[in-house]
């Protein structure tokens, strides 16, 4: 359906805000010379085209950042035995191949590794492999993975841990008696809405106390939440726990995000690039839910390492049976099955389900897939226009897709 839009006053007011200042120093971001848009106009899908992509590459210069440094040996990805061939799935009355999806879904970017060697790489919209581009919650994925290296290392008692023995700002909230693996999968009882667009919803008022960028004001929100259901009984997408869950993590190895991340697989599973991570004020906390900004590689890299069990070396570096859990589907204390893991996303689709496929997914089209069975990773970087709702080709049949053709 072809959609017409007013672009008088609009067009001008658009261009205004993208007036932001330019950096100082850009020398590491092939990219930082663009202007961009503003954190608000993402979350209420207010970017043209071109602003967006210049925008979600440079999101590191939205708010203050910590450095995930990379270091040490790199983990080669060498070219796959067999490239992709050609790529053609129904949809509906519909036929798709790669080239449909690419540009009807606005992939900016996209690899494929089979084997843990590169199938297919792309890079659109002058995106190289140089670039960093925005997870949004892809990484609240990693902060789940984070929070399992901190069971494994014994600086987290366990899923059962309760919320408040780790973050001290909400002793007495509505988080009282719930448990790191109520957080896991986002069934602690307490209220939220994630509305992306809507100015009054949960989401935005944490999107506001990062803004503010006061110490301590987003668990200041968390605390002031009231409960809507007891703890393990509702499952409710809430990018506020994912927040929690940082502050759990942070509480229990004593130290930043970016920097266990970075001591824990950047470095020795051989990361390429530095990363950055948003910190909710300078020098503060990173965000648990978003805001982590790496190379397509890097991303893909960390798909393997979850693919293969988190081993470095000759261990793993997660609990046993870790991916097998996080991957879902989980369970509410009433026997209900979630079709959600411990931050990480099911399969829907009759393929995914069948290989036991599962995605860390971002907004505006961000995504890890990992489908165990055909030994697949594939990891997009999107520039959708809208949040959510704007994909008219669900992106897990085409990597369903993809990695069948890879057989």
């Amino acid at each position: 359906m072809t959609k017409r839009f007013a672009t008088t006053g609009i067009a001008f007011a658009a261009v205004s805000a993208l007036m932001a200042a330019l950096p100082a120093d850009a020398a590491d971001n092939p990219h930082g010379g663009e202007r961009i848009g503003t954190v608000s106009q993402i979350y209420d899908g207010k970017l043209l085209p071109d602003d967006a992509v210049s925008t979600f590459r440079n999101i590191d210069r939205l708010f203050p950042t910590r450095t995930i440094r990379a270091g040490g040996t790199v983990r080669e990805l060498r070219p796959a035995d067999k490239p992709l061939g050609e790529v053609s799935f129904r949809l509906g009355e519909e036929t798709y191949d790669l080239y449909d999806v690419m540009a009807l879904d606005s992939f900016t970017a996209m690899i494929v590794l089979k084997d843990g060697k590169v199938a297919y790489e792309t890079y659109q919209r002058g995106n190289t492999p140089e670039t960093r581009w925005m997870s949004m919650s892809v990484a609240k994925s990693i902060t789940s993975t984070l929070a399992a290296i901190a069971i494994k290392e014994g600086k987290l008692s366990g899923l059962d841990a309760p919320v408040t023995q780790y973050v001290e700002a909400l002793k007495g909230s509505a988080y009282e008696g719930v448990t790191l693996r109520d957080i896991l999968m986002m069934s602690s009882g307490v209220r939220w809405n994630e509305t992306y667009t809507d100015p009054t919803s949960d989401r935005r008022a944490l999107l506001k106390a990062q803004i503010s960028q006061e110490p301590g004001s987003a668990m200041k929100l968390m605390a002031s939440l009231p409960r809507a259901a007891e703890p393990g009984t509702v499952n409710n997408y809430s990018t506020g726990e994912t927040q929690v869950l940082g502050e759990i993590v942070r509480g229990a190895v004593g130290k930043p995000l970016a920097e266990y991340l970075s001591e824990t697989i950047w470095v020795p599973y051989g990361m390429e690039a530095d990363a950055n991570w948003w910190l909710d004020s300078p020098d503060g906390h990173e965000i648990g839910g978003s805001g982590l900004s790496a190379t397509l590689r890097d991303f893909a890299r960390f798909g393997q390492f979850f693919l293969e069990n988190g081993v470095i070396g000759s261990a793993s570096i997660l609990p046993d049976g870790w991916v097998r859990q996080a991957a879902g589907p989980t369970t509410l204390k009433d026997g209900s099955k979630l079709d959600y893991g411990y931050m990480w996303w099911t399969g829907w689709t009759e393929p995914s389900i069948a290989d036991g496929a599962f995605a860390a997914i971002g907004i505006q089209g961000q995504n890890i897939y990992i489908n165990p069975k055909r030994n697949v990773v594939i990891v997009t970087f999107g520039a959708q226009p809208k949040p959510t709702g704007k994909e008219p080709v669900d992106p897990l049949v085409f990597f369903d897709a993809v990695a069948a053709a890879l057989d």
